[in-house]
């Protein structure tokens, strides 16, 4: 029998805040191997050079521990929690403490500013900052945070549109195509494409951006899904914005696709792209008392 012995709200959140700094200092082995993988299929001079500069970037945050971009993001955590974890009540407190620590000691850059005053909150949070998304996990006592860092810049191409049926998946890869040309320079390439298609407005987006959760070389278990993914990630290196604008063969690293059955007068889709720094840690909490704190390697 496996004793219960729950950490203290403290330590859970001295935990966090390590994950915060693991997540923000220490790129994903899978994303990593994304890299090395681009760098060796990637024939243009000028952007291996670019891509070579990216691989000693992640190397010198690793070793000196400081943030591998100094735009640190705003979090979205992503948990998973039991209904007889004991500090159910307390998980958002436990967050919100942890992301304020986290910005002074990490250190993490201010990212949280009120959209009418333009006032920067100073500590990462604010009205809905940082985004969780919480899962609860029947008949279980433990708990799940990843902790999911986004830069702004690697926002910009990313949409969500709600299209009629008879557009059907050709209008969803040119609305991809179209958002990656105009904006995809600006998202510091080469980038994780996540996609979401079905449901509604908001579950298009949801997945859109748990897509990019998925390792790094993953395809979809739907063969046609799988199928699909990897004839947009051909069609977006075709446009040769390569590493970091340069052109080049590489303008994607992946690309992810999530689904939902939709309604039969809509086609909703979204697109959420990545940044090369695609950042993600995940702490456990287990009942006996141990936890564990590890970068994230995908789904």
């Amino acid at each position: 029998m496996i004793k219960i012995s729950y950490p203290s709200i403290e330590k859970i959140e001295r935990n966090l805040v390590e994950a915060i700094r693991i997540a923000v200092t220490v790129l994903p082995e899978d994303v990593r191997k994304g890299l090395e993988k681009a760098l060796s299929e990637e024939r243009d001079e000028l952007s291996k050079k670019m891509l070579k500069a990216i691989i000693t970037n992640v190397k010198v945050a690793e070793e000196e521990g400081i943030p591998i971009c100094q735009d640190t993001g705003i979090i979205t955590y992503y948990v998973k929690v039991g209904t007889k974890f004991p500090y159910l009540s307390k998980i958002y407190d436990i967050l919100r403490n942890a992301t304020i620590k986290a910005t002074k000691e990490v250190p993490l850059r201010p990212n949280a500013v009120d959209v009418i005053t333009g006032i920067n909150s100073g500590n990462n949070v604010g009205i809905n900052v940082p985004h969780i998304d919480v899962t609860i996990a029947s008949d279980n006592n433990e708990l799940e945070v990843i902790v999911f860092p986004k830069g702004g810049g690697s926002e910009t191409p990313s949409i969500c549109k709600v299209l009629t049926p008879w557009q059907g998946i050709r209008e969803v890869i040119r609305t991809v195509l179209n958002s990656i040309a105009r904006y995809g320079i600006n998202a510091c390439p080469p980038l994780v494409i996540g996609i979401g298609i079905g449901g509604t407005f908001e579950v298009a987006a949801r997945l859109a951006k748990r897509a990019l959760l998925r390792g790094v070389g993953k395809r979809s278990n739907n063969e046609a899904i799988a199928e699909l993914e990897m004839k947009i990630l051909d069609l977006v290196n075709r446009l040769e914005i390569g590493p970091l604008g340069m052109g080049g063969k590489v303008t994607a690293l992946d690309v992810h696709i999530e689904v939902a059955h939709r309604h039969p007068a809509t086609l909703a889709m979204a697109l959420c792209t990545s940044c090369w720094a695609l950042r993600r840690a995940v702490m456990r909490v287990y009942s006996d008392g141990s936890i564990e704190i590890a970068p994230y390697t995908g789904l």
